[in-house]
């Protein structure tokens, strides 16, 4: 790979011994000759590595195995199933027990689950890595970010992040954004001898630095190594789950403690039973499921998407784009691919069309690092070996100045400088050549124009450079379209999610490509330059209109704040580092894997297979957690509000409590247990709603009361009804009948809309209590027997009238308090 001579501030940096380029891409004739930088010794390295000055931030993917046992085995919930479940191990027959094993497998099952998306994202995270490239015994080469060491020479160019902390070296038009750490919005220019710190990154220009500070003691590494890890947590699923639990909590302690107090020490029965009793109340207050199957669907959720090569950075951005109303995406690279090609070339004035494309091969030649547009113009007119134009000034692609630029000295003692980027930019207003480019525009092309600097050239970024330049020609670039655009963009204008597209593009010929995937409002574009800057004006036009061309990377970021003022959840997608302020300040930042480091290292979703049809498929898994996790938790919070409900009613009559814990298991296992593992993975479609919490009482309390009035009043009846030996399993018989076909109601109602499979679940859960009612030996061993007739038939009519109330009191629910 031939290497280009380098020149900064300081004069030239060129390979000794090495032929001088001769597209040389710096200011002004070198003054001295220096040695090209050779970076560190494979020796030094080794040294470096063994003194432990080494990059060792782990890499952000997922939790460690340690950290993953811990939160699935030391919670509060297990803490206090746990010391109950030692007790009745000793007072207790194990049919009393098997609350505990079913904790232990819970446990289990969400260890594995977590441990295979660990699996999954650490695979994931490796394909996705920025790897910097580091030059070392004067070889540019590629290495893991982990594996830099102090002293290193990084290379940089536009949309690399700088990785660890730095002095520059070497400057070409190196142009640093470091508005993720400093807030400060315009680009810093850097010189040798400046110093960079890693988390910002390079928006122009290129160059190299050496690495002052690695590891932990980076600058963003300090900010950000604790925010950067996986995690479950900060998703109103979770702080909601939380939330609840709280409560939760408050109610256990003081009904538990009036509970144990009444059946150990007011009652006369025998002390073994009276234990039993205690902890077959106390367990079913816990809802100790609902954390587990949260966390086993959103770990399901990364390996289901993980298959299709999507990287999710941070678990709650499943969550996070199942709520997101407005979806902005970036036309290049999103919409479209990222490559181009340049279809024709078109004279303007008395230039020549060989002329022009010795122009266009000199400036494809004078950038090491070109952009997509300048790469199809090098692909099509090849700088020609020998040409002695040679380049006395660079001025690399900016999105903020929308043009990049170089000027030469000609082989014939002549000089000239040219500017390439957008014609609306570089040309007056009513120049006559835009009536032609508009025309081009019309028909989704992208068009750039060749202009010559008029006089004598001081620095190509002045900011009135393009004053009175010379159009010379318009190269007009195709975009190849997305094969899956379209109907990605259909999908989400059927899930009411708006889309709209931002650009740095000429408006016009962003129109005319969204015109062409069938974007509604694609015939009303804005160019962004006439938009206000004030943000409730703003925010009006970013919901009246659907594309906008012309946009800066701080009008994207403002977009955003823009639509987020007016109560929109916003996504922001895109791969150029124009976006990256954009997709930081966003809810939701995704990013192609092709796309630029800085671009890929603040987005929570990364594309890896560069496919913006996966996105649909994040929106059908985060709904599935939302929607699937509101159903569980109604139903374990149904279970818990009856749990104390009934607490506080033995408390107050003074009688047995109704239930032993192998009751408690059996109708935990039927009714929550196993039809909430399927309902919380099945799949569900129901666009994501905010307030979880309300949401989840609204039904779980007139539930859960209904529930615990049903069974109550059974208990009473049978206590009545019953006397003599046997009487207090009879009656608990019948209260578990009432208790059983109440909340089965209820699971019925969860279920909805019914499917096939919804219905065989609850069917299934209702023959399997049938049977353990008609089977003798499963009749002992959960010390249920229905005794005679009348009171079973008896449990079986209230129960029929808690089912109606129930349907009377959700539908109730749903007109009084409408999510």
């Amino acid at each position: 790979m031939t290497q280009r001579a380098r020149i900064n501030k300081d004069g030239p940096l060129i390979d000794a011994g090495a032929e001088l380029d001769p597209v040389h891409p710096r200011n002004l004739p070198p003054p001295a000759v220096a040695v090209r930088a050779t970076g560190l010794t494979t020796a030094e390295v080794a040294e470096r590595v063994a003194r432990g000055e080494v990059n060792d931030i782990p890499v952000r993917s997922s939790r460690t195995l340690n950290e993953i046992i811990r939160a699935n085995v030391l919670t509060r919930f297990n803490a206090i199933i746990g010391v109950l479940w030692l007790i009745m191990l000793f007072v207790a027959p194990i049919q009393d027990s098997l609350f505990g094993f079913v904790i232990i497998a819970n446990t289990g099952i969400g260890i594995i689950q977590e441990l295979r998306a660990k699996k999954t994202l650490d695979s994931l995270a490796v394909i996705g890595e920025a790897k910097p490239t580091v030059r070392r015994d004067g070889t540019a080469s590629e290495v893991s970010t982990s594996e830099i060491v102090l002293g290193d020479l990084v290379e940089l160019g536009p949309g690399d992040k700088v990785v660890v902390d730095g002095e520059v070296a070497e400057a070409e038009s190196l142009e640093i954004d470091e508005s993720l750490l400093t807030g400060e919005a315009d680009p810093v220019v850097k010189q040798r001898g400046d110093t960079v710190m890693s988390g910002s990154f390079v928006v122009a220009g290129g160059g190299a630095f050496t690495a002052t500070k690695v590891g932990r003691e980076a600058y963003a590494a300090q900010l950000a190594e604790e925010a950067s890890r996986f995690t479950l947590v900060h998703s109103e699923l979770r702080t909601g789950i939380s939330t609840i639990l709280k409560y939760v909590t408050w109610m256990m302690v003081p009904t538990a403690i009036g509970l144990i107090l009444s059946q150990l020490f007011t009652k006369d029965n025998d002390f073994k039973d009276s234990v039993a009793r205690t902890v077959g109340g106390i367990v079913p207050m816990v809802p100790e499921g609902l954390v587990l199957l949260t966390s086993v669907a959103f770990a399901i959720g990364v390996i289901r998407l993980g298959r299709k090569e999507c990287l999710v950075q941070e678990l709650p951005a499943i969550e996070g784009l199942a709520r997101v109303d407005v979806v902005c995406l970036d036309k290049t690279g999103t919409l479209t691919e990222g490559g181009m090609d340049v279809t024709e070339l078109r004279p303007l004035g008395d230039t020549g069309t060989a002329y022009t494309e010795k122009v266009l091969g000199a400036l494809g030649k004078s950038d090491p690092r070109p952009n997509a547009s300048l790469q199809a113009i090098i692909d099509a007119y090849p700088n020609p070996d020998g040409e002695e134009w040679r380049c006395t000034q660079s001025l690399p692609f900016s999105s903020a100045r929308k043009y990049s630029g170089a000027a030469f000295s000609h082989g014939d003692g002549e000089t000239s400088a040219w500017l390439l980027g957008a014609p609306d930019v570089l040309l007056p207003t009513r120049d006559p050549a835009l009536h032609e480019i508009d025309q081009l525009n019309e028909q989704g092309l992208r068009v750039l124009l060749l202009a010559r600097v008029a006089g004598a050239v001081d620095a190509l970024d002045a900011p009135d450079v393009a004053a009175g330049a010379e159009p010379a020609a318009l190269v007009v670039l195709e975009q190849r379209l997305r094969p899956e655009a379209s109907a990605t963009l259909t999908y989400f204008a059927e899930q009411d999610v708006a889309a709209k597209v931002i650009s740095g593009d000429n408006a016009v010929s962003v129109g005319a490509v969204a015109a062409k995937l069938g974007l509604p409002g694609a015939d009303k574009t804005i160019d962004a330059r006439e938009l206000p800057a004030e943000q409730a004006q703003m925010g009006v036009s970013m919901d009246t209109h659907s594309v906008f061309g012309r946009v800066s990377p701080q009008q994207k970021r403002d977009m955003v704040g823009a639509l987020q003022s007016r109560g929109h959840t916003v996504a922001m997608t895109g791969d150029g580092v124009n976006d990256v302020l954009a997709l930081k300040d966003a809810d939701i930042g995704v990013s192609m894997g092709s796309g630029s480091e800085a671009t890929r290292a603040v987005a929570q979703i990364v594309l890896l297979n560069n496919s913006f049809a996966t996105l649909p498929s994040v929106v059908a898994e985060g709904r599935r957690v939302i929607g699937n996790i509101t159903r569980v938790a109604t139903l374990f919070l149904t279970k818990t509000v009856y749990s104390v409900l009934l607490a506080i009613l033995v408390v107050c009559s003074q009688v047995e409590y109704p239930f032993l814990p192998r009751h408690v298991t059996l109708l935990s296992t039927l009714t929550i247990g196993v039809p909430a593992f399927f309902l919380a993975l099945a799949p569900n479609k129901e666009r994501a709603r905010p307030h979880f919490v309300r949401r989840v009482m609204r039904y779980s309390i007139p539930g859960g009361v209904i529930a615990a009035a049903v069974t109550f009043s059974t208990y009473l009846l049978a206590r009545s009804h019953y006397s003599g030996e046997g009487a207090l399993q009879a009656e608990t018989s019948a209260a578990t009948l009432a208790l059983f076909l109440v909340t089965m109601w209820v699971l019925a109602i969860i279920a909805r809309p019914y499917t096939w499979w919804r219905v065989g679940l609850v069917a299934t859960m209702g023959l399997g209590f049938l049977v353990v009612l008609v089977v003798p030996w499963l009749q002992n061993f959960f010390a249920l027997r229905l005794v005679g007739t009348t009171m079973p038939w008896a449990a079986v009519g209230i129960a029929v009238v808690g089912a109606g109330l129930l349907e009377g009191a959700w539908r109730w629910v749903d007109r009084r308090f409408p999510a």
